[in-house]
């Protein structure tokens, strides 16, 4: 078995951001009245981080900007809010206990452009005959099918919502207070529009939306310059309500050099089920840093099925909060690591009320020598959530030397009338296992190809379109094997 090892943090000097010096422009909160109770914006500006600060300044900097027309009041809500938050938010390092596995030098270091335009990208793209977006560096650039909606189903860009009714509903959310880290804050000040899905009460969505990211700006490998984009997508699923919602990360051509920091908000009322799938495949060379926030009202369904494998740094944030009795969540993950790369998910799940039920699964692979895959997975069963039946698997494979895995599974259990378990193993393919199939007369490389696939499979099963499956198996299996690329 690959020893279990600790890569040690070296600090090295930061490169400046920014040519010279600037001043965080947060106008609204210097001319806001003074509390006695809190710090005042000028006592925060002190004691702020000046690269957190100088890299706000350029997210301000590179909003589009319109004397005619100012950006939805969500949108500022959140731009307003977000710039708060980030007067006491120092870089995270790995004497946080959040970011104690996750080394995030490798974004501070880079010379961070944030992305201020529309990229000119190709719109000839294969027809997935769903209702589709695509989103590149940030921005909505192309969209087909959308006709094809439902009656009162909404999906598209903020600055383009007319319907007032929509964007009130949007507005009691969008801007909602949260517990998000620096991450979340730079994207709710960075991000350039607001992509809304939006179901009405009692309406089933058939076809999945399709959410197509890519990455058009990007620096040479080996280059210093890492193009920063912040795309946000906002969920909201009615009373009775009924979607599926597939997100592809693609890193576009080469290992280019970015950083894509996504959102990705939640809104399930009463009744209502979103079917998430989720597959990241950016270059090995980009940092990835998404959240998921997820909401989920009184006998609703959340389902989240991940497959992430791209990225030199690759963290994904997921929360979920049970806001009512009888409530459905259920999460499953795949994770691979095939180069130089780590592959983090941080889970929380929180559950408040009577009867709730929760499922999650996490798979990771990492095969190669300075590979690493992090899981820091939390649930919470609170004192009024009895009859709660919870259960946590995290299963990791090492199959290189010197090869790291770090999990920490966590219950907290307040409540007394439950059902929970959860569980753990790390280990290499099992000797008695690869035996089995040698004594039938299979090789021992074919015998370890089929367990690896094998080990994936149990996740990949779980996404809910058979086109999804066939691609997604096509690509873990040239990744785990090169040689049969094209096969």
């Amino acid at each position: 078995m690959a020893a279990i090892s600790f890569t040690p943090y070296v600090q090295r000097p930061p490169i400046p951001l920014l040519s010279k010096p600037r001043t965080l422009k947060i106008k609204t909160l210097k001319t806001k009245p003074r509390v006695s109770t809190q710090a005042s914006p000028t006592s925060q500006l002190a004691l702020s981080d000046p690269f957190v600060l100088q890299l706000a300044e350029a997210l301000e900097d590179s909003l589009p900007s319109s004397s005619s027309s100012s950006p939805p009041l969500p949108l500022q809500n959140l731009r307003d809010s977000s710039s708060e938050a980030l007067l006491s938010t120092p870089w995270p390092s790995r004497k946080d206990e959040p970011f104690r596995f996750t080394d995030t030098s490798f974004i501070k270091n880079s010379e961070i452009q944030p992305i201020s335009r529309p990229p000119s990208f190709p719109s000839i793209l294969e027809d997935t005959h769903f209702p589709t977006l695509v989103i590149v560096d940030g921005f909505v650039v192309n969209f087909s099918n959308l006709t094809e909606l439902p009656n009162g189903v909404y999906v598209g860009s903020l600055l383009e919502l007319s319907e007032e009714t929509i964007m009130k509903r949007v507005s009691e959310f969008v801007s909602s207070s949260c517990d998000g880290d620096l991450f979340w804050s730079i994207n709710g000040i960075g991000a350039p529009d607001l992509t809304v899905i939006y179901v009405p009460s009692g309406c089933r969505v058939e076809a999945p939306v399709y959410l197509r990211y890519f990455a058009n700006e990007g620096g040479d490998e080996g280059s210093n310059k890492l193009p920063l984009s912040n795309p946000r997508v906002l969920v909201l699923v009615e009373k009775g309500g009924e979607i599926g919602i597939i997100e592809e990360f693609l890193g576009g051509d080469g290992d280019k050099c970015y950083w894509a920091n996504s959102v990705f908000e939640v809104v399930v009322r009463e009744g209502g089920k979103v079917r998430h799938s989720y597959v990241q495949n950016q270059s090995l060379n980009a940092a990835h840093i998404k959240w998921t926030w997820v909401r989920q009202e009184s006998a609703s369904t959340y389902e989240l099925v991940e497959v992430s494998t791209g990225g030199k740094l690759s963290r994904h944030n997921l929360h979920v909060q049970q806001l009512g009795p009888d409530t459905i969540t259920e999460l499953s993950t795949l994770h691979l690591s095939v180069g130089d790369q780590t592959q983090d998910l941080h889970s929380s799940i929180v559950l408040d009320h009577p009867r709730g039920y929760s499922r999650q699964l996490h798979k990771c692979i990492v095969s190669h020598s300075l590979g690493q895959a992090v899981f820091d997975g939390n649930i919470k069963v609170n004192r009024y959530a009895q009859q709660t039946d919870g259960g946590q698997l995290t299963r990791s494979l090492l199959l290189a030397p010197r090869a790291t895995v770090n999990v920490k599974p966590n219950l907290q259990i307040i409540a007394d009338d439950v059902k929970c378990s959860h569980g753990a193993a790390i280990s290499d393919l099992e000797e008695s296992q690869l035996f089995y199939f040698q004594a039938r007369g299979i090789d021992l490389e074919a015998a370890r190809k089929a367990l690896l696939f094998s080990f994936g499979a149990e996740v990949i099963e779980r996404l809910p379109y058979a086109w999804m499956k066939k691609n997604v198996e096509s690509q873990i299996k040239e990744l785990l094997d090169p040689t049969n690329k094209g096969s």
